[in-house]
């Protein structure tokens, strides 16, 4: 059996690799884990967790060793931890840590100035600075372009008005990358991101949106009432922010497809165990060829995403992952994500619609992600453009 329990055997990771899993496995079973199912009343996760990874080193490994991170740009450190988390079935609680690492940081390491670094990129590290990116408003969708909160040069800084919505993180973040109009009359080069921080007279948060699943994972709807932004908080020049928000999407893509195939994985890992102990009709329910059959296709499946993920990964770590090859990986591994995990729920009968089974709630954690980071339509627009030229 591989740690998969199913799959062929994976060859991108090294011996430290495997002891970096093994940490963090410990980790979620000590400190997440316990705690899921009343965070996920609560809506949201105890800080003291957070802070705890970033002590454990789990936070930052791609931070230079200067400001307290790892200094090691190596991805698959954060893929192992998004990994653990979807196969311990803790996805709304371990979020918090995954959106932190790979969706956040690489903006604060790539655009951050020295001062801005020395500022904020040591709380980053250790957890006592929670991050969150808000781009997404009420009437936008995917449409970065016709956002409309606006930032508006006055003295040394900007006075922001606007509204962002399902911000991941949004209650308890510290550090809000905001992505704004300096200059509404341009359509990209006019965006710019603010860093917003917790406490700034003129910004609030409304309430913690209550979803369908990753109920433990706080997302909120943040107001921008005359907020004064200093211009210290600006991350990567004015009017670069939708070049900068369009040169990370592809990791935060890549991202989503590995959490896509790790709670497949999850969720078959769970099927497999429960078939071969569950009976039906006198007989083992693994003994119908029927589940023999759905068992086969899945684990093809799942074979060929771990190998067409693992590739992601090594030309992400080569700076030669493209925009159209994170929107392929990020489309098809979260609709296979749906598509296995709502099989499993099948043969697991009646108890498949229980909450006190994992796969129950891995099906509602699921639903949105062909929609988050670009909807599946969306990603199969990028792909087609660049086939056509158009």
């Amino acid at each position: 059996m591989t740690q998969y329990g199913q799959g062929m055997r994976r060859i991108i990771f090294d011996e430290e690799h495997d002891m970096f899993r093994e940490s963090v496995r410990s980790f979620i079973d000590k400190e997440i884990v316990p705690n899921h199912e009343k965070w996920e009343q609560n809506g949201k996760v105890d800080k003291e967790m957070f802070q705890k990874a970033g002590s454990h080193g789990f936070l930052g490994t791609a931070v230079p060793e200067q400001y307290g991170g790892g200094g090691v740009q190596d991805f698959r450190y954060n893929s192992i931890i998004n990994e653990e988390v979807q196969l311990a079935g803790v996805v709304g609680s371990g979020m918090c840590i995954t959106l932190h690492n790979d969706v956040c940081l690489p903006y604060f390491i790539n655009y951050c100035n020295e001062e801005q670094a020395e500022r904020w990129m040591p709380g980053l590290v250790n957890g006592n600075l929670m991050s969150a990116i808000a781009m997404t408003e009420p009437a936008m969708g995917s449409d970065l372009a016709s956002m409309g909160t606006s930032a508006i040069r006055e003295g040394n800084g900007y006075v922001v008005n606007g509204s962002k919505t399902f911000i991941t993180n949004g209650i308890n973040s510290d550090l809000i990358i905001t992505a704004v109009k300096t200059d509404p009359s341009e359509k990209h080069k006019g965006m710019s991101l603010l860093v917003v921080e917790e406490g700034m007279e003129g910004f609030e948060r409304g309430r913690n949106l209550d979803k369908l699943g990753m109920k433990s994972q706080d997302t909120a709807e943040l107001f921008f009432n005359d907020l004064y932004v200093p211009e210290e908080n600006v991350l990567g020049g004015e009017g670069s922010g939708f070049l900068n928000l369009v040169n990370n999407l592809p990791q935060e893509r890549l991202s989503i497809a590995i959490t896509g195939t790790a709670s497949a994985q999850a969720a078959f890992n769970w099927t497999v165990e429960y078939v071969t102990e569950r009976e039906a009709f006198g007989q083992k329910i693994s003994s119908f060829q029927n589940t023999r059959f759905e068992l086969a296709e899945m684990k093809t499946e799942l074979d060929m995403a771990w190998v067409f993920v693992d590739r992601q990964i090594q030309a992400l770590n080569e700076g030669e992952l493209t925009a159209e090859d994170a929107a392929e990986a990020k489309w098809w591994c979260t609709e296979m994500q749906l598509r296995t995990i709502t099989r499993c729920l099948q043969l697991f009968g009646g108890y498949g619609f229980m909450n006190e089974y994992p796969i129950a709630r891995a099906y509602a954690d699921a639903r949105v992600q062909t929609i988050y980071g670009g909807t599946t339509e969306i990603m199969k627009e990028i792909i087609g453009r660049k086939i056509t030229g158009r």
